[in-house]
């Protein structure tokens, strides 16, 4: 059985709790696209050229725990605005998402560009403020030196990038069921999200 589960959004929707959560109830693989870019943005900042460092990303280059800054995170938006840095990650995303067992991927262009014909599309969204909100208390519990305007300036500024860039904007893919998070705990979300694929699995 194959099964592409497409979940996009903005920053700090929720997204990446979502996929992981329906990822481990289905038995499904689960894969942070942001990582990749992510990854493509720290190599960036250490001098590496942002399209060399697409096409010569590893795994090793994937650690979470080096790639969850905030200067990290406004890299990876830029580079994700360069045609040929996203090209050269789409290959291993579609590989990824054609694995047999089921997959769960997402990120900003998984329903509407890497996996057009994904089962299950979704798009997690949540007001810029709680996304804010959000980050600034993950943030500032790992000790970084944050403050809310910053991390709501932050957030904005991304979403513009993100949403207006002319190489696959961020957008909810044509068929994606939206899940605004902004008054849902996670439960609720998670449980939302697991009726649609549920229901894909009957069809």
């Amino acid at each position: 059985m194959t099964l592409t589960v497409a979940i996009d959004g903005p920053a700090a929707s929720g997204k990446g709790t979502i996929s992981k959560r329906v990822a481990a109830e289905f038995g499904f693989a689960h894969l942070d696209t942001g990582l990749l870019y992510r990854a493509v943005g720290a190599k960036m900042l250490a001098g590496v050229e942002p399209i060399e460092a697409a096409q010569t990303l590893e795994a090793a280059d994937l650690t979470p725990e080096n790639l969850r800054t905030a200067e990290v995170a406004q890299a990876a938006s830029k580079v994700a605005t360069i045609e040929q840095v996203r090209a050269a990650l789409v290959d291993f995303q579609r590989a990824f998402a054609a694995r047999a067992g089921g997959a769960v991927l997402d990120g900003r262009d998984i329903g509407s560009v890497i996996c057009p014909d994904a089962q299950v599309k979704l798009f997690v969204t949540a007001s810029a403020e709680v996304r804010a909100e959000r980050r600034y208390l993950e943030l500032a519990g790992k000790g970084h030196d944050v403050t809310r305007d910053g991390v709501l300036a932050d957030v904005v500024e991304r979403d513009r990038r993100d949403s207006e860039r002319a190489v696959a904007p961020m957008k909810p893919a044509e068929g994606a069921v939206v899940i605004d998070t902004s008054t849902l705990d996670i439960e609720a979300a998670v449980a939302r999200a697991s009726q649609f694929i549920r229901a894909a699995l009957k069809t």
